[in-house]
Formats: C-alpha cells, sequence, structure tokens
C-alpha cells in the first residue's frame, strides 16, 4: 500500500536523503517543504498520512509547526514525526507537551528510515 508523507526540513540535502530513501525503500509518495509555512499550506492542500518534521528550522520551527498544525480542522489528525539531532537515545518522549507522534534522531540511517517510521506510526509491511 503506497502511503503519502510529507518531509519538512529546511536542509535540502535532508529532505532529498529522506525523500530517495522512503521512495525507493517503500514506494512511498514524498512531499516535501522547506519550512514550517510551506508545511502548513502543503498538509492542508496534499492531506499526507504522516509528517516527518525538523524541530530545528528558522522563522518557524518544528514545535510551533506542531501547534498550528494541531490547531486547523484539516491537518489535526495528521501524525508527526519529529526530526532531530537533539535528543538523547534514552529519552523516548523528548516533547511530551507536543503530542507527536514520535521522534527520530537525526543523522538518520537512509536504509531504516522507512521501518522507524512505520514501527512509531504502527503501519504495517
Amino acid at each position: 500500500m503506497s502511503r503519502r508523507v510529507l518531509v519538512v526540513d529546511d536542509d535540502p540535502d535532508i529532505r532529498k536523503i529522506a525523500q530517495t530513501s522512503l521512495e525507493l525503500v517503500e514506494g512511498w509518495q514524498v512531499l516535501t517543504a522547506s519550512n514550517g509555512a510551506e508545511a502548513l499550506l502543503l498538509a492542508a492542500e496534499q492531506r499526507p498520512e504522516a509528517i516527518l518534521l525538523d524541530v530545528m528550522m528558522p522563522e518557524m520551527d518544528g514545535p510551533e509547526t506542531v501547534r498550528l498544525l494541531a490547531g486547523q480542522p484539516a491537518t489535526e489528525a495528521i501524525p508527526v514525526v519529529l526530526l532531530t539531532a537533539r535528543v538523547h537515545p534514552k529519552d523516548s518522549t523528548p516533547f511530551p507537551d507536543l503530542g507527536v507522534a514520535g521522534v527520530i534522531a537525526k543523522p538518520f540511517d537512509p536504509l531504516h528510515l522507512a521501518g522507524q517510521v512505520r514501527e512509531i506510526l504502527g503501519w504495517s509491511t
């Protein structure tokens, strides 16, 4: 089953690596956005099944983007997985107040990214 996922990161290399990984490993349709504002528009228009969202971005960071997504009827039910370099391996919920589905540490392994997303979201193979 093909999934549609939105990858949001201000680093074009991270976006491309994640997109290529998810498309090649799982065959998912991957949309990309370079900032929170673009993510809000794309999420409302395209209704992806999940959003992979960078925490540290200029202008509108990941946590602010999550709060705005949660406040919109069109996007409030879309699960968000945070991508961040600022997570301790033993801290499974570094952002408990945001209500995100999970966190994936950067740098991530492109060969295992889709599996991590599936596991966090409970998607079967």
